[in-house]
């Protein structure tokens, strides 16, 4: 802290939230040039110049502070367990260090401050990067593993610093990780941001409204979007971001797109324009910001002087409801959005025999027909005698957000099972239930508002449900206001006022609606029914649902949840949305029901009311194909078992497998499928590959190929080259992976011994590019060099080309396509 005002840490940390939101906060720019500039070489660890070059370090930060940064970052980017394992220094040293340095920086800039008789204060943040490593199921990186890597930094830096960043994370549940470790074992202010595609999306999928709504939910104090993109590309993203958010943006764009000439890499943004930008995004309504990749005190000290004399504008964002899964948000009030009700083994032996004997295989049918009707949410509810609830609700959530990209709704009477289940869930999560009993709210606020959720509300208490709507109006009130007393907005709590049977309280069924009209016009909160039980005990019970449905829709049901497989219900709501103005144009009824009035034309006879178009639909056996494409590994090698033996080996790679994964690079080009689906089926094919080549001679087994792949010397990143390994591998090629961090001659050695048919090179950071192009060089004065390709997050067309590489390749897809044009055998 420099303001001889401010005396302890904790000061400091109330100040740097009473600033935020008020006066623009800038930070610092790019570390790893300025280290590169004074000496650092390719390949070198940079957080290892807080111990072996303090004063290169501690100059870096103080003339950020001298160009106009009031928040510095500590050199720890990379400084996690992992990333560590062959340095001679501990991470605690390197952290320590690290502290020290931006310490002193700060303690010069109020040297000189004093000296000019400038008043300014200042704020050092613990600077914590990605692990880099996929996290389970994508990778073998677990949850826990994940949290007690982000732990041990926030443990190690203790009280020395005033915040964290957590910064550069492309996968929501690494960064739901990263804040649960500094939440749960600091007080600290934590910001908080991701790195964002060219397509408004993460590299696993998620969209702006998705990191906002899951990172306001578990309570960090600032969030944007870092790295990636310079400041023109990522202009939408930030518009997209202020859209939504209701708590302070920051905003730390690169220098612009990057380009490599002469072992130099070079950024095309210049700083006057750099800072234009800048100016602009506080303008629009951001709250801090500072620079990525490439900048350098220049671009910070431009930008500062455009910021003099400018606040931060106030934004007027409305309270919505909003759940989501890792890479898909559900706005609530804006339609009907349907929860599918058939995850939970009530009245349904099937589901229940098959979780009493852990065969999931069927639940996860069970979800993906849901999604495939068109349900928004799914219901997950495992609860049965004799079973270990939490174990198993922990296993089906991640199986089903394996292969589903719907959020959940977390359906337990128990908060045990709902603290383990909120915990490895991806997303922001519907949580069921609450209701008006004090020891039920005081057990489970405190789980929603850890997790950030959005909770259900039964309006029942010790005296059972009330008959009149009036008594169900005051147990809603009573919840919304004790959840709010756990700092619970009340946009993220939706009221069921619990559907009677007509067979055995028929005068109450009209009650549960006008309670329902009462809580939407009294509280102004979003309301849920289980439409179904309206109809126990009656004949026909499809007639009385959709009726139901129709009437409930019309005194405010926000989120039915029921059978979305019954077509006669799912046409009810659509009928619904035509006539109250919610679907615009009847777009969503015309793309829908356009075919029926042909199809009821064609069908032999009229359809019956409670006929089939009420019952399940889509159960049947599962082809390969829709098995590659959902992602069922469980069953996919027993299922290509079942097929050879009526087809041959050829005939379901080129009609069935390579079929599948072409679908599915279909959907990840247009943005209706995501990384973690693409991986998902790219193994799930692999799976079926294995069998198949058992049918092979030895002479075939290998596969196609080889392909030799590297991460680059002085890379230690290999998330993506082993992205690319397993799409080639699910298309049959073989491929020979010699790991990250790989030396030019061993890359040499290994071409001369495997004769490989394509080399594919990566480097994640700008440093590591020279060792690229070194690689490169030599493999090229080789006899009969084989096709490289190279791809990275540095790399662009323009720097493969400058340092000798054959083909560029932006993704994984784009490798099996340059592979499929080169390699015939």
């Amino acid at each position: 802290m420099l303001s001889d005002k401010i005396n302890s840490n904790i000061s400091a940390r109330e100040l740097l939230l009473t600033k935020l939101g008020q006066k623009p906060l800038i930070f610092d720019g790019g570390m790893g040039s300025q280290l590169q500039a004074r000496g650092l070489v390719p390949g070198e660890l940079p957080e290892a110049y807080n111990l072996t070059h303090p004063d290169i370090v501690t100059d870096i930060h103080r003339e950020y502070l001298a160009s106009g940064s009031s928040c510095i970052l500590t050199n720890t980017f990379g400084s996690n367990r992992y990333r560590l394992e062959e340095s001679p220094f501990s991470l605690k040293e390197i952290i320590t260090a690290a502290i020290q340095n931006g310490r002193s920086a700060i303690a010069l800039e109020k040297k000189r401050c004093i000296k000019e008789g400038i008043e300014k204060d200042c704020f050092l943040f613990l600077d914590m990067g990605p692990i880099g490593q996929l996290i389970e199921p994508m990778g073998t990186l677990s949850f826990d593993d994940a949290y007690e890597t982000f732990k041990e930094q926030v443990l190690y830096a203790g009280d020395q610093i005033d915040a964290i960043l957590i910064e550069t994370i492309s996968d929501l549940y690494e960064m739901k990780a990263a804040v649960l470790a500094v939440k749960e074992n600091s007080d600290l202010p934590v910001f908080a941001t991701m790195t964002f595609e060219a397509n408004r999306k993460t590299l696993m999928g998620a969209s702006p409204a998705v990191m906002v709504a899951f990172l306001e939910g578990i309570g960090v104090d600032a969030l944007g979007v870092n790295c990636s993109l310079g400041p023109k590309e990522i202009a939408p993203i930030v518009e997209e971001i202020l859209s939504v958010a209701r708590i302070p943006v920051i905003v730390q764009p690169n220098a612009g797109l990057p380009t490599y000439s002469g072992n130099k890499t070079t950024y095309n943004v210049t700083v006057d324009e750099f800072a234009s930008y800048i100016q602009g995004f506080i303008r629009a309504g951001v709250s801090a910001v500072g620079g990525c990749c490439g900048t350098t005190p220049d671009y910070i000290r431009s930008a500062a002087l455009l910021l003099a004399g400018e606040t931060v504008r106030t934004r007027f964002i409305p309270a919505r409801t909003r759940i989501t899964s890792g890479s898909r948000c559900v706005t609530l009030g804006d339609r009907v959005v349907i929860c599918g009700e058939r995850l939970n083994p009530t009245g349904k032996k099937k589901l229940r025999e098959a979780l009493l004997h852990q065969r999931y295989e069927e639940v996860l049918h069970e979800a993906i027909y849901q999604e495939q009707a068109g349900a928004d949410v799914l219901d997950v509810n495992v609860g049965l005698p004799g079973i270990d609830e939490a174990a198993v609700m922990s296993k089906v959530i991640r199986l089903i957000q394996e292969i589903i990209q719907l959020p959940l709704q977390i359906d337990s009477s128990s908060p045990a099972v709902l603290e383990k289940a909120c915990r490895i869930y991806n997303g922001k999560p519907l949580i069921n239930s609450v209701n008006g009993k004090k020891e039920v709210m005081e057990a489970v606020f405190p789980i929603v508002k850890k997790y950030g959720g959005v909770v259900l509300g039964l309006t029942l208490d010790e005296d059972g449900i009330p008959l009149m709507a009036e008594g169900r109006l005051a147990i809603a009130r009573r919840i919304v206001e004790t959840a709010e007393s756990y700092g619970i907005d009340r946009s993220d709590v939706i009221i069921d006022c619990l559907v009677l049977t007509a067979s055995a309280q028929q005068k109450e069924v009209m009650e549960t609606l006008k309670a329902l009209a009462l809580v939407k016009s009294e509280l102004g909160v979003h309301t849920v029914l289980g439409c179904s039980n309206v109809s126990f005990g009656l004949p026909n019970r499809p007639l009385i649902n959709k009726t139901f449905m129709a009437m409930a829709l019309s005194a405010g049901l926000d989120l039915p949840i029921m059978n979305p497989l019954d077509r006669d219900l799912m046409a009810t709501v659509d009928a619904y949305e035509v006539l109250s103005y919610k679907d615009i144009d009847s777009a969503r009824y015309i793309q829908r029901h356009a075919a029926d009035q042909a199809a009821a034309v064609a069908a032999a006879g009229p359809v019956q009311s409670g006929s089939s178009r009420g019952q399940v639909l889509g159960t049947g056996d599962m082809s390969l194909v829709d098995m590659v494409v959902s992602g069922m590994k469980a069953q996919i090698e027993e299922k290509t078992r079942e097929v050879l033996k009526t087809s041959t080996s050829m005939q379901i790679i080129n009609e069935h497998l390579i079929p599948g994964l072409n679908e599915v690079g279909k959907k990840y080009d247009s943005g209706h499928l995501f990384l973690p689906q693409l991986i998902l089926s790219a193994e799930t094919a692999k799976l079926a590959f294995g069998v198949i080549k058992e049918t092979f001679p030895v002479s075939e087994k290998q596969g196609k190929g080889p392909i030799l792949m590297a991460t680059v010397e002085g890379d230690i990143h290999d998330i993506g080259k082993n992205i690319v390994r397993v799409i080639l591998e699910s298309y049959g090629y073989q491929v020979i992976d010699l790991g990250k961090d790989v030396p030019v001659e061993k890359v040499v050695d290994a071409f001369l011994e495997y004769k490989p048919r394509m080399i594919g090179l990566s480097a994640l950071m700008t440093t590591t590019v020279y060792f690229m192009e070194k690689t490169i060089m030599r493999l090229k004065e080789q006899k009969d060099i084989c096709p490289i390709m190279v791809g990275g997050a540095v790399l662009t067309v323009e720097v493969a080309r400058e340092i000798g590489a054959d083909h560029y390749c932006k993704d994984a897809l784009e490798a099996v396509e340059l592979a499929q044009k080169l390699i015939r055998n």
